[in-house]
């Protein structure tokens, strides 16, 4: 898995568990985000209500703001803007701004490659004086932009709205637009069908996208250089993690005889290999001196699927179905289209099922009515049916660790240490510093004896004296014990870990004993057992 923090889709990538290359997957929510996403996107378009022209004298709090009102109105009107020219002060920093059409000035004589050859697009730059100028000023301690030139004036046509919005300076491809783009892209999509599915969701006639096909594809070549010059990085950079983390694992082994850890490379110096699965259970085993879990629980992977088989035949393996339902959009999402929130639901349902048998029958009837039987997805999801649908796993102990609340649970644990950037080098110092903390905090547990060494401890052995010749007091003994036994057993743990805790441990003792004798003080006589509660619990 590569994973970069951004909102994009092509710099946060997952393998796809189905094995092809091509093959990609992105999580729940996606669809959801990219419809109310696009639904923004329409109205992020200026207002069909007519616009004031700008005016010398008209006020603006910033330049931004300036350029942003120019250029709505320039779209309103036909054209677009760009800026030009500013200038500085080391007083006011910048201080004036030039705005333009599109079309003002003359595009420079290019020379023209020897021996090349040369495509000459014509300029669109006419020498156009349309404009608008702007000057700071500060006005109680306030900036303030004002307009101190304008002109609408221009040398050419102005376009109508279903051609302005084809020029550069609008044919935008917002951010959900971009998501969409590249989740199709990485589908195997190809740019024409592309453009026509974005279209389809929009609920727009062809050609009517602000943007067009050739943007499409300069946006998608560009990401995929992006993503190569990451993954570069990426590479360089686990390698040098790789090799961090070894120095510190021979470092700690040196001082650490309890700390074993087991390394082995190809002749390429890696070891990423499809048996790497296999040898990493064979040394957890030797670890282990030999003995197997009875239960592993893994994420979606075939390759692990396979190791598990191969090196752990007695060992149920278990994938949790938390781990599949966010694949699932992905996945089918596009395919089915508004069917798919029924197929979520019938999916949710066979999970559920009691047995075996109802599960295989259902499951049929799901992929038949869907039309999805010959999907890989589908494939992959039933051959490991065994190790996900409650029918098969529901006799096995996982101690809740197949549960939304342990998973959500483990994510907050590793947001809290852990972060996109940390290195493994880090990732392995905080987890030895945990397991340190644990293994000393059993061992201290160890030399925690019963009893206190308190006086009040000895006190009350010897002048608590409880009957027994009751079968009703007899039970109220029992649970009276049981009481007391919980809170000692709670407040011991207490006091064995600071000074503070032991003094707190010591006054809450001195409460509860005072209550307790005067419970039995309280009680019946008994002509068996005499009672001698003259003493305090603090003599």
């Amino acid at each position: 898995m590569v994973s970069i923090p951004s909102k994009n889709v092509w710099m946060r990538r997952q393998q796809c568990p189905c094995g092809d290359w091509k093959c990609f997957v992105t999580y729940e929510g996606d669809a959801e985000e990219t419809a109310a996403a696009s639904q923004s996107t329409k109205n992020d378009s200026p207002s069909a209500e007519a616009m004031v022209a700008p005016y010398v004298g008209m006020v603006f709090k910033s330049d931004d703001d300036a350029f942003e009102y120019y250029g709505n109105f320039a779209r309103k009107n036909g054209f677009s803007i760009r800026k030009e020219r500013s200038r500085l002060s080391p007083q006011l920093g910048i201080y004036k701004r030039d705005f333009v059409c599109y079309r003002s000035g003359f595009a420079p004589a290019r020379k023209k490659p020897t021996g090349e050859h040369h495509r000459d697009r014509k300029s669109v730059r006419c020498g156009c004086d349309a404009k608008m100028y702007l000057s700071k000023e500060v006005v109680d301690g306030v900036s303030q932009w004002f307009v101190v030139q304008f002109s609408n004036v221009h040398n050419h046509e102005l376009l109508e709205d279903d051609q302005v919005r084809l020029l550069p300076a609008y044919r935008k491809i917002h951010e959900a637009d971009q998501e969409r783009i590249l989740l199709l892209s990485k589908a195997g999509f190809p740019i024409h069908r592309i453009v026509k599915v974005l279209e389809l969701e929009k609920g727009i006639q062809g050609g009517q996208l602000p943007f067009l096909e050739r943007d499409v594809r300069n946006f998608v070549q560009n990401r995929k250089k992006v993503v190569q010059e990451n993954d570069a990085l990426l590479t360089e950079k686990r390698e040098n993690d790789t090799t961090e983390l070894l120095e510190s694992c021979r470092a700690l082994k040196e001082g650490d005889q309890y700390f074993v850890y087991d390394v082995t490379v190809d002749e390429n110096d890696k070891d990423e290999t499809p048996r790497s699965f296999a040898w990493a259970l064979q040394i957890f085993v030797q670890f282990m001196k030999g003995r197997c879990p009875q239960t592993i629980l893994t994420d979606l992977d075939p390759g692990l699927r396979d190791a598990i088989r191969s090196e752990l035949p007695n060992t149920k393996h278990v994938i949790s179905v938390w781990d599949i339902l966010p694949k699932l959009s992905c996945w089918f999402s596009l395919a089915l289209g508004h069917r798919y929130a029924d197929l979520r639901t019938e999916f949710d349902a066979l999970y559920h099922l009691e047995n075996s048998e109802d599960f295989e029958f259902r499951w049929n009837q799901m992929v038949g009515q869907y039309g999805i039987s010959s999907d890989k997805h589908i494939a992959l999801l039933f051959s490991l049916r065994t190790s996900w649908a409650l029918p098969y796993i529901k006799g096995c102990f996982l101690a809740r660790m197949a549960t939304t609340a342990y998973s959500k649970s483990v994510d907050a644990f590793l947001k809290g240490v852990f972060s996109a950037q940390t290195c493994l080098r880090s990732v392995f110092e905080q987890v030895r510093i945990s397991s340190t903390l644990r293994i000393q905090a059993r061992e201290e547990m160890q030399y925690v004896h019963i009893r206190t060494c308190l006086p009040i401890e000895e006190h009350a052995r010897k002048s608590s004296l409880v009957p027994y010749d009751d079968q009703d007091d007899q039970n109220g003994t029992d649970e009276w014990f049981q009481e007391f036994n919980s809170l000692t057993g709670t407040l011991f743990t207490e006091s064995s870990i600071t000074k503070e805790r032991s003094d707190y441990v010591h006054r809450e003792l001195t409460k509860e004993l005072k209550r307790l004798i005067n419970e039995v003080r309280n009680m019946p006589a008994s002509d068996a057992v005499a009672m001698d509660l003259t003493r305090s619990p603090t003599g």
